[in-house]
């Protein structure tokens, strides 16, 4: 996918789980940010960052005033 159709705000604060099939394999090979689950905090397992790489995703986190240590970074597979 060129970098001109990819706009990671398309798909920050959605859950990976509600995206469509075309959506998902726009996103195959790149880096996911989500909140790491505790029974404390209880996130909703959406996307908080997208990018090329953990990097893209860690400047994102921090450009929202968020910790990346509370996240774990994932690429995406495939959705099938």
């Amino acid at each position: 996918m060129s970098a001109a159709i990819f706009a990671p705000e398309r798909f920050v604060g959605r859950s990976l789980d509600r995206l469509t099939l075309s959506e998902r394999e726009a996103l195959i090979g790149k880096f996911a940010a989500q909140e790491i689950y505790s029974p404390k905090t209880l996130p909703l397992q959406r996307l908080e960052a997208l990018g090329d790489s953990i990097q893209d995703c860690i400047g994102q986190l921090r450009a929202r005033g968020l910790d990346p240590l509370n996240f774990e970074f994932t690429q995406l597979g495939p959705p099938y």
